[in-house]
């Protein structure tokens, strides 16, 4: 091969390399900037899609963590002062609140709302539990019995006063969709399928819970639920002389009134089919007041689908989870729309009520002594009922 030969083959390979070199140095740039259109500022995106949650109107607001503005900053406010929240370096009291009401209005999972708030799924599940238990803290703040008067929404009804004037509220239970192991389902099941928990509560003609007990077997009969409530220390106590209503699954009982059995009791009271004796009108207006608490569960389910929905936490989360519920719907009650938390709310509720045990004896005793006072709420109900309709009869 002449020199010229090997000149032209160096300068071809040179040309080669050099082509090469060029072509690798624009494939790089190529990914730097593919790479850089992809970056995304995780802490502005987070921040902003908070901010267009609590800032773009009350009804987004309410789509996504299941109240107002003005109840969810007054809920921070209560967790700071009380010691109950704190911020952490990454991690403000106002986002924590909003991750914690995002999952149980909706029932997300974890893994979804990390990737909605650029935060790892270990962060997410750490702060629902922060919050929950600090949620869990507001329970005497928040849930109590109502005072001995006689409530507004009776008073100034004459369909309910004088005859409901020592009624307090309405109790009953609900069931929340339960996930348990294998070997205790059979427990849990309730009548209607499936695996619940059976959860009793006592509800304020306000729309306020003031007592709840969650947890117990879906299996459990409603009355057996109310007797452990009972008989707890620091379980539901019943003022001397004030009674709650109930449905006629629970009996009647010392401060339980429920209506009489074998009697028609969904009636309309203006319709063509008025109520002809004593019995069904008591029977009438006691159920226009029990609905109370039927409206309540309805309410809260549909307010935090975290309720009717297959859970995915172990149990004690889940009974946990659904006191909270109930915490923050009254909370909501309180704040909105209407007035802001009184300070009277941090006062600790103190009961100077004495939980006595009940001989059997004593029980079928106190059942006669309020089915006699049941008695004379429908006889006065019905001779004033008479008195005021004798022209249409």
């Amino acid at each position: 091969m002449d020199h010229n030969s090997i000149r032209n083959a160096i300068v071809g390979i040179a040309a080669s390399a050099l082509a090469f070199g060029a072509l690798l140095i624009q494939t790089l740039k190529s990914k730097k900037q593919i790479t850089r259109k992809c970056h995304v500022n995780q802490d502005y995106e987070r921040e902003n899609y908070i901010n267009s949650i609590l800032y773009r109107g009350d009804h987004n607001c309410i789509n996504i963590i299941r109240m107002r503005p003005v109840a969810f900053f007054n809920l921070c406010d209560i967790l700071t002062m009380n010691n109950l929240l704190h911020p952490s370096r990454s991690v403000s009291v106002r986002e924590q609140v909003v991750i914690f009401l995002h999952i149980i209005g909706h029932n997300v999972r974890f893994r979804v709302i990390g990737s909605r708030y650029y935060r790892s799924i270990e962060t997410i599940h750490r702060y629902f539990k922060i919050v929950l238990r600090a949620i869990l803290k507001l329970y005497k703040l928040l849930i109590r019995l109502p005072v001995e008067s006689t409530p507004p929404e009776i008073r100034n009804s004459p369909r309910f006063y004088p005859y409901f004037k020592d009624c307090v509220g309405a109790l009953d239970g609900t069931h929340v969709r339960a996930s348990v192991p294998l070997s205790i389902q059979g427990r849990f099941r309730s009548r209607k399928g499936g695996t619940t928990q059976n959860v009793l509560a006592a509800i304020t003609f306000d729309l306020k819970f003031a007592y709840v007990l969650a947890g117990w077997e879906g299996s459990a009969h409603d009355s057996r639920v109310l007797t452990d409530a009972l008989r707890r220390p620091r379980g539901f106590n019943i003022p001397e002389g004030k009674y709650y209503l109930v449905d006629a699954g629970y009996g009647i009982r010392n401060g339980i009134i429920s209506p009489y059995r074998g009697v028609r009791y969904h009636l309309k009271e203006f319709s063509d089919h008025r109520p002809e004796n004593a019995k069904e009108l008591f029977n009438l207006r006691h159920s226009s007041l029990r609905t109370t608490v039927e409206r309540v569960f309805g309410i809260l389910k549909k307010r935090f689908r975290v309720l009717d929905a297959e859970p995915f936490w172990d149990f004690q989360t889940q009974v946990d989870v659904v006191l909270a519920c109930t915490i923050i719907h009254n909370h909501i009650m309180g704040v909105d729309p209407n007035y802001l938390i009184n300070e009277g709310l941090y006062e600790e509720f103190e009961s100077n009520l004495i939980v006595s045990t009940l001989t059997a004896r004593e029980e079928r005793e106190e059942a006669i002594e309020w089915a006699a006072k049941r008695d004379e709420i429908a006889e006065a109900m019905w001779s004033d009922y008479m008195a005021r309709n004798i022209n249409l009869f």
